[in-house]
């Protein structure tokens, strides 16, 4: 971006400096150099002869710089010319080989005076640069020839003296050329403070000395940088904002490998809570700030994605880098196109694969310099795992210039991971707190031993005095087990289903002692205020009971506000599924609903034990029914699962999708699919027929869907404009058909004098079988509708008399599609969100779980989102689009119109941002602008961290929001690259 300056010159903003443009100069045979604008143009603002500055030189307040250059340059002139100690004026015309050694002599002037200057250190220089100034200057020294001591300069003779005569031109001394560069910088217009400038002027520096650094220090050095090839600030931030000080040995291990400093791909596997993500990070402000790429990092879940979205923007905004959230309906395909600033993608897998199409579609992959993917053990997950190979092979095969890095589990397979990834392993099996695993049967506990014959080595009995009436209450020992840990410290118990966990919270409360409810009252006090907030006055009865004796429950029934308090907030006692690390975790059955648990999972959940830096140990217990007992051998002894491709999976649903993208990216689909996980697997997972045979069956069905067709001189497949609407809109092609009969349905009466009808039309298919309706809740909302909605619910094939007759218990004989029914029934859930936004009143009035409700809305707005982009590619649906883009927003948040800048703030729910719309915050630019501690002082029960993280998200996107804003008008007013010239003047007739 350039400013305007008043003459109609431009300049780059100040902020840029000048030393990292030269430094990369210098470095053009690195594979990607800085693409950045020289920081000023001289000449523009002052003449030679006109010296500004007077006797006072400096804008650092220290008048000695310009000084120390001029008697240095006047000393280089001297020797120059008396190299003897005399003058002779007889031999005025150069020798041959002072001829040959012109163009050295000119340069060694500068270096010279360098050299002189170089004496007198730089004391205000920070410690790490002056340690690689150092470190590169050895370097160097060791790559010249040794020549006794002598270096490679221009011959100098007493009695052949030289004279620069005609050769030397008017030169301008050094000393005046940093004059004039000091005062054009000081010309152009800038906003930014002089302790800022000085300080990104540090940061330049060091990254620019790391990248010297980089191509000139020995090939046995690996730390490249003064942290790992990171400026000092990105050190300190660390512990400013993370309270980190050092890493583990692993880590830095892992930072220093062969592959990880020549940008190959690799896969590093550790426990749960080995501190994985810190060496993500690292790797990802390396290639933003270092190499100026992009970075994409895949989280699998939104919650996820929001908190590392959070804990991310400081830094953003520290180190100059943009921090976009993918997830839900957030995010813009393609990408915001920033010509000065790189950043960095956080997306959950759905988006993160529609944000590598956009970029293929666009030709911007190849500004992709990362892609770090969290649990890639997830790669063998159901359809979200053939979503993962899908965008990692695209990567692979489209950007040859992407590192890919993986961080998951300890896996059985992981050499069909390398070999799809063409990747290296990294493994270790590093815990910050050791973890010794139990488990009971009866009322014995035995370790876990792998060495054992049974897997089994007896413990210690379970001692612990029970009623008949507490024995019935409680035969697994529960409370026994838990009494033995808390209030001392805290515990994790993981149950099978929701139910059960608050079932087991209830139960435990019941045979605790009174004195647990005069433990750390305020603590609890706070909880129980802070979830009555969110609640909008409205509290979970469970909660009400449990918390007062420091005991809670965490499960999706919960709304994801009420499930961050409890892991925020939990007091030290047992938490029910909360996923706060405590050091002791017991999980009730080794069962999840029916399903037998998998190693995987096992791994997980016992993996939370023992807080770092806090516990020295962590124990779980596994309780075990005598039935379960050789399962449970295998369960916890057994190596880890395999992980296969899912592109296979539901009849070759994720082969079908991957195809009619590859078809509409204009891929050649056998090269491509040699790529793939499936391609490594095909022995195991194409049995009945070969992969290729697989892949035509799948071209078959998209004819038959009208997704693709074979062109006019069928050479070639192309995608139609229902299968490019498809893929490009992310929408499953199960439904693809379907959605565009509704939508085409709907535009022959589409009715706006309600949400309803458009409600019914973004309501999820995959959301139907969820939920069963409750026939005389159903008919009661149906008689609330007005006539014009009763006739909307008509229209799409469900009409009062069935209703009616399903609420009385009648025999329904006119047939009706069910699925129809059950998605209205959801969509008017929808409809009495967006009407009166009281999540609690809407689950009270329809029986359903506030965690579901508020599922349904998070997945009905991204399937508005989908359906938007859907739309855009079929122009008989053009009237959907604006009206879509509205109702995306409205179901994002669904609160009241005036609440929703502030709640597009990263972290900011419903009740925090009542909270600051009252305490006269009522812009996203407020927020912005906001002082954390005044914040904390204003907001109730808002800490310090939350405030700063709440600023620092609000700065980001504000920042955001402006920086795409320019970025188009910057396009606006850019000359076309194809303008019309003027024509010939022999074409003119």
């Amino acid at each position: 971006m350039r400013n305007s300056i008043p003459n109609g010159k431009t300049v780059t903003p100040s902020g840029q400096n000048k030393r990292q443009h030269a430094a990369v100069k210098q470095n053009r045979k690195y594979e990607n150099t800085f693409h950045t604008k020289p920081l000023c143009v001289c000449g523009q603002f002052c003449s030679d002869n006109e010296d500004l500055f007077g006797d006072y030189d400096s804008i650092l307040e220290d008048s000695s710089l310009l000084a120390k250059l001029d008697d240095a340059e006047q000393k280089e002139r001297q020797r120059d010319v008396q190299p003897s100690g005399h003058t002779d004026f007889t031999g005025l015309r150069p020798t041959k080989d002072v001829k040959q050694n012109k163009s050295c002599t000119d340069d060694v002037l500068t270096d010279s005076i360098l050299d002189d200057l170089a004496d007198e250190p730089f004391d205000d220089l920070p410690a790490s640069l002056l340690q690689f100034q150092e470190q590169v200057k050895e370097s160097v020294k060791r790559s010249r020839p040794q020549d006794g001591g002598k270096t490679s300069t221009p011959f100098k003779n007493s009695d052949r003296i030289t004279e620069d005569k005609p050769r030397r031109k008017s030169r301008r001394s050094v000393a005046d050329q940093l004059k004039k560069t000091m005062l054009c910088n000081a010309a152009a217009p800038s906003s930014v403070s002089r302790t800022v400038g000085l300080k990104e002027a540090v940061v330049s520096e060091e990254i620019s000395v790391a990248m010297q650094a980089m191509e000139t220090v020995s090939a046995d050095t690996t730390d490249l940088g003064p942290f790992f090839g990171l400026p000092t600030k990105v050190k300190d931030l660390m512990f400013k904002l993370r309270g980190i000080k050092t890493l583990y040995d692993w880590q830095t291990t892992c930072l220093n490998l062969d592959c990880v400093q020549q940008r190959t791909n690799l896969i590093y596997s550790l426990p749960t809570s080995g501190g994985k993500t810190l060496v993500a990070e690292i790797l990802i402000l390396r290639e933003l700030l270092c190499r100026k790429k992009d970075c994409l990092f895949i989280l699998p879940y939104i919650s996820l994605v929001q908190e590392k979205v959070r804990g991310l923007a400081s830094f953003g905004l520290e180190l100059d880098f943009m921090v976009e959230e993918y997830a839900g309906s957030k995010g813009k395909f393609p990408p915001t196109k920033r010509r000065n600033k790189t950043s960095l993608y956080v997306a959950t897998i759905e988006k993160a694969h529609s944000l590598v199409n956009s970029l293929i579609e666009s030709s911007r992959i190849g500004n992709l310099g990362l892609v770090v993917v969290d649990e890639l053990h997830m790669l063998g997950d159901g359809s979200r795992g053939a979503i993962i190979e899908m965008t990692l092979a695209k990567v692979l095969y489209m950007s040859k210039s992407t590192q890919i890095i993986g961080m998951s589990a300890t896996l059985g397979n992981i050499n069909d991971l390398q070999t799809f990834l063409r990747a290296e392993n990294y493994t270790n099996d590093f815990r910050p707190v050791q973890l010794k695993e139990y488990v009971k049967l009866n009322d014995t506990i035995y370790e876990v031993d792998p060495k054992e014959e049974n897997c089994f080595r007896f413990s210690r009995p379970l001692n612990f005095k029970y009623s008949s009436a507490m024995q019935k209450m409680d035969p697994d020992h529960i409370i026994a087990l838990v009494t033995e840990v808390i209030p001392a410290h805290s515990c994790l118990v993981f149950c099978p289903t929701k139910k059960n966990c608050e079932n087991v919270a209830g139960m435990i409360c019941t045979y605790l002692r009174e004195e647990f409810l005069q433990r750390r009252q305020e603590e609890k006090s706070l909880l129980l205020r802070e979830l009555r907030d969110s609640g909008n006055g409205s509290l979970c009865p469970v909660l009400r009971r449990t918390v007062p004796y420091g005991l809670a429950y965490h499960h999706s029934g919960l709304t994801s506000e009420e499930r961050k308090l409890v892991e925020r907030r939990t007091p030290t006692g047992c938490s029910v599924c909360s996923p706060a690390p405590p050091p002791w975790v017991i999980l009730r059955s080794p069962y999840l609903a029916a399903d037998f648990l998998k190693r995987s999972q096992y791994k997980q959940m016992v993996g939370r034990a023992g807080r770092a830096g806090i516990d020295t140990v962590g124990e779980s217990i596994l309780i075990l029914q005598e039935k379960d007992r050789n399962m449970a051998q295998t369960l916890v002894c057994a190596p880890m699962e395999n992980c296969f491709s899912k592109l296979m999976l539901d009849d070759g649903k994720g082969l079908l999708s991957l195809i009619l993208s590859l078809i509409g990216l204009n891929v050649n689909l056998q090269e491509f699919l040699c790529g793939t996980l499936l391609f490594v697997q095909q022995e195991q997972l194409c049995v009945r027929r070969s992969l290729w045979e697989e892949v035509q069956t799948c071209v078959d069905l998209l004819k038959e869907k009208n997704l693709i067709s074979v062109s006019a001189d069928a050479q070639t497949l192309q995608v139609t404009r229902l299968g490019k609407a498809t893929y490009k809109g992310s929408v499953d092609l199960t439904y693809s058909d379907i959605l565009y009969k509704d939508l085409s349905k709907g535009l022959e009466g589409l009715l706006l004098n309600s949400y309803l009808h458009l409600v019914y039309l973004v309501t999820p298919y995959d959301m139907i079988s969820q939920c069963k309706p409750d026939w005389m809740t159903y008919f009661r909302q149906f008689t609330r509708l007005s006539a014009s909605e009763q006739k909307i619910s008509a229209a799409v094939g469900v009409p009062e008399s069935f209703v009616a007759r399903k609420a009385a218990g009648q025999t329904v004989k006119k047939t009706v599609n069910m699925e129809v029914v059950s998605r209205m029934y959801l969509a008017l859930v929808l409809l009495s969100l967006l009407k009166e936004t009281n999540l609690w009143s809407v689950s009270e009035r329809f029986q359903l779980s506030r965690g579901f409700i508020q599922t349904l809305l998070s997945s009905s707005s991204a399937f508005c989102s989908c359906v938007l982009h859907f739309t855009e590619e079929l122009e008989e649906l053009w009237p959907f689009r604006a009206l879509l883009m509205e109702l995306t927003r409205r179901l994002s948040y669904c609160v009241r119109a005036e609440l929703i800048p502030l709640m597009e703030v990263v972290g900011v729910m419903e009740s925090r941002a009542k909270q600051l719309y009252n305490a006269g915050y009522k812009t996203l630019t407020h927020l912005a602008n906001a002082d954390p501690a005044v914040l904390c002082r204003s907001i109730e029960n808002l800490s310090k961290k939350q405030a700063n993280q709440i600023v620092a998200s609000a700065k980001m996107l504000l920042n955001e929001k402006a920086s795409a804003l320019q970025e188009e008008v910057d396009d606006l007013l850019m000359l076309p690259a194809d303008l019309p010239q003027a024509p010939n003047s022999q074409h003119l007739s």
